[in-house]
Parts: structure tokens; sequence; C-alpha cells
């Protein structure tokens, strides 16, 4: 399975314009065994299926990621 190099997840914010962050592929696996994505930070982190289902994964102790409402390719 080829998986693209990067995404936008997007995350809406009530009353506000949705937050966009880019994330890139890494060298990890998350625990179902697709790709784990991440941003430049290193901060938001998660793995995108082939079907584009997104788990994110906490980079830190203490930390609830919140989910995106999308996932969206860059190629």
């Amino acid at each position: 399975m080829e998986y693209p190099d990067s995404y936008e997840l997007v995350f809406q914010e009530p009353a506000a314009a949705d937050d966009v962050v880019v994330v890139r592929r890494t060298q990890r696996a998350g625990p179902g065994g697709c790709p784990v994505y991440e941003d430049d930070t290193g901060i938001v982190r998660a793995e995108i299926s082939e079907r584009g289902d997104i788990r994110m994964l906490a980079s830190g102790g203490h930390q609830a990621p919140a989910s995106p409402v999308a996932a969206r390719a860059r190629r």
C-alpha cells in the first residue's frame, strides 16, 4: 500500500475558523500497523489508515488530543 507523504488534519473549533495542521509520515507504525504522521513540532501525532481513518496519538503524558474532522492527503 502506498501512503501519502503528508496530510492536512482539519480540526473544527466552535465559533471560529477551522484549524489545519500539516503532518508528515514518519518511519514509525502505530498500534494498528499503519504509518504514524506528525507535525513539525512532534506534538500532533496521528496514525492514518489507507482508508483515511484517523487515530490521534498522545505525544506526552497527560495529553488528551482532540480528534480532527477530516484528513486531506497532500501529494
